[in-house]
């Protein structure tokens, strides 16, 4: 008998609770050994806590070290910080891994299959920023201050050089600026080139980018590329664009991993204006799940949830409204439950 995997999971706003049902439906009918915490964040976190990140919630996943999460609402105004910055930061998870798969044939790109691993903790993104005042006008300067260092660097390459050694990626490409942003990017840069010398030469073709070609050869060629690799700000950017090279965010599942913690989630929004209609494509979510079957060392189911999800799609054409079908949430899940079951 498997032993049960202690997790924490996060329903989140909007949307959040009717995909993360559908997802707990599929893992349960894989008999994954997960047992939930279940706790609360964001908008629901402020709601009943004055906080959306209350502190039950970070004692769960410092417990668990493992979380699944539906998106987040970040409050607006009263100075609320983005909750999935601050989770980033509190579990120190440093490696963003975004997977983009074509699921669905027919549209402008066919067989994508692309990984990008992103830096999480440094660079532009980390929000080092303030204004200065000249006469009279306190927003007459705006700067920003972003920071890379060769720890850092070197954490979030070895995850991605091992990670594509492990999933059997065969190209890696650094993504930069470091024609420009010569200190910057030009540390990333150089620590990525040293670290394949010293440790991983052979293992797999290594070649760098500028972020800018890179993302133009994105849309003329994807095939060129296999796994990217790059710094934090870049890596938010081209993540959402390679997302839509296979349809958009609902198809984008993403992980964050830590030395101490990862949590899964869908990267798209909480989409408040059909939240409670019971229309939402659950697949970026039960994309993640699959993510984190694979980070807990259950690769055949894994591969099982990833193949109904794509039965269910392309066999039987059971799809919801924002892939041009007609299926409602529970639909999608029951046609997914009847393929995890063999049907």
């Amino acid at each position: 008998m498997t032993t049960s995997i202690p997790a924490t999971l996060i329903p989140g706003d909007g949307i959040g609770p009717e995909i993360v049902d559908a997802t707990l439906t599929a893992l349960d009918a894989l008999k994954a050994p997960f047992a939930w915490d279940t706790q609360i964040a964001g908008l629901g976190g402020v709601k009943a806590s004055g906080d959306p990140l209350p502190k039950a919630t970070l004692d769960s996943i410092r417990s668990t070290r493992l979380a699944l999460k539906g998106p987040l609402e970040t409050p607006s105004g009263g100075g609320y910080r983005s909750s999935n910055v601050r989770l980033r930061e509190e579990f120190q998870l440093y490696a963003n891994l975004r997977p983009a798969r074509t699921i669905i044939p027919g549209g402008r790109f066919e067989k994508i299959d692309l990984m990008i691993v992103r830096e999480n903790l440094e660079g532009l993104y980390i929000g080092h920023e303030h204004y200065v005042r000249i006469d009279g006008d306190p927003h007459a300067v705006g700067m920003a201050t972003g920071i890379n260092t060769r720890q850092g660097c070197r954490r979030v390459l070895e995850y991605a050089f091992d990670t594509a050694i492990a999933a059997g990626r065969k190209k890696v490409t650094l993504v930069h600026k470091a024609n420009i942003m010569k200190v910057l990017t030009g540390l990333f840069l150089e620590t990525g080139e040293q670290l394949y010398a010293e440790k991983y030469k052979g293992k797999f073709e290594l070649d760098s980018i500028i972020v800018d070609a890179c993302a133009m050869k994105l849309v003329l060629n994807p095939w060129q590329f296999d796994m990217l690799v790059t710094t934090n700000l870049f890596g938010d950017i081209l993540s959402d664009l390679v997302a839509g090279l296979v349809g958009g965010l609902g198809m984008a599942p993403g992980a964050n991993i830590g030395t101490d913690a990862a949590i899964f989630e869908a990267v798209h929004g909480s989409a408040p204006d059909i939240a409670g209609k019971g229309i939402a494509n659950p697949t970026a979510l039960l994309l993640a799940a699959a993510m984190m079957l694979d980070h807990t060392k259950m690769p055949e189911l894994a591969a099982r949830l990833r193949t109904a999800i794509d039965q269910t799609l392309n066999i039987d054409n059971v799809r919801t409204g924002d892939l041009g079908g007609t299926a409602n949430t529970a639909a999608f899940t029951k046609a997914l439950v009847a393929r995890i079951n063999g049907g």
